[in-house]
């Protein structure tokens, strides 16, 4: 049973300058909400009962959004307004479910994910990235169900174009197991076109076992000098672990950058 889910958010958000030089990518409105909370309610649907959330001391500003009753309370009392009232609701219940661990120095996902080695209780979490959001489908209840079946890792899975793999980590196929879920026989962070084993590219979300710690405390530095997740995975599936691919059927969302953030507002307005 997965219960609990991390979502590293210690990132600079560069891609995003000048909107990210005082404000965190994160609480960036899409379609009126902010970006993180169309992942919590994806993790709240998919049962999860506690959100690990990595933060810097430089984004704290994450933290106090979940923290600002006097805020709200004071305004409620002035106002008595009905949606200022709900959406105090549902912040309190986020903020019920939400622990913070912080990762000061941005070293890279796998880094970040190894702060949380205290926090996680079971053999098994869930992982995602708030740079990708995957709407009209739950991209992670459909993780946790194959799960559920396989007792093994599961990562989403999407085609991606051939000359842009050297952006993604990037999968190699053992064999299908049905029309949307095939077992990884490898996998390879931003590889050049040419080295590239298929175009099925890694999206951000991870069922990933607690016994990725024990290589996240030894991993070197990789590509572009980050301790990627990828290549902690990667010695997992070399020892023999069960990963499994899964071609999501939602629609995939890019917030990370000026354009895909654009982009995320105007579909998100359509549903």
């Amino acid at each position: 049973m997965i219960r609990q889910a991390i979502i590293p958010l210690a990132g600079l958000g560069t891609r995003l300058l000048p909107l990210t030089s005082v404000y965190s990518k994160e609480l960036l409105p899409i379609n009126g909400k902010p970006g993180l909370e169309y992942i919590i309610e994806e993790c709240i649907e998919a049962g999860i009962k506690e959100i690990v959330l990595i933060i810097s001391k430089k984004k704290e500003i994450i933290k106090k959004y979940f923290f600002n009753d006097k805020f709200y309370q004071k305004i409620i009392k002035k106002k008595k307004d009905l949606r200022i009232i709900n959406e105090y609701k549902k912040i309190k219940k986020y903020k019920k479910m939400i622990k913070f661990v912080y990762q000061n120095n941005p070293k890279g996902t796998g880094d970040a994910v190894l702060k949380t080695k205290k926090i996680i209780k079971d053999n098994f979490f869930l992982m995602l990235l708030p740079d990708d959001l995957i709407i009209k489908k739950n991209c992670s209840k459909d993780m946790i169900f194959i799960h559920n079946k396989k007792k093994c890792s599961v990562m989403a899975s999407m085609r991606v174009n051939k000359k842009t793999v050297n952006r993604w980590g990037i999968y190699s196929k053992k064999n299908n197991i049905n029309k949307n879920n095939f077992y990884i026989k490898d996998v390879i962070e931003k590889p050049n076109i040419k080295s590239a084993p298929s175009n099925n590219a890694v999206i951000g979300r991870y069922i990933l076992p607690k016994k990725i710690f024990k290589k996240l405390q030894n991993q070197k530095k990789g590509t572009g000098g980050e301790i990627h997740i990828t290549d902690a995975i990667r010695k997992l599936i070399n020892d023999g672990d069960t990963f499994i691919g899964h071609t999501f059927k939602g629609k995939y969302l890019d917030c990370g950058t000026m354009g895909g953030y654009i982009k995320s507002s105007m579909e998100i307005s359509k549903l």
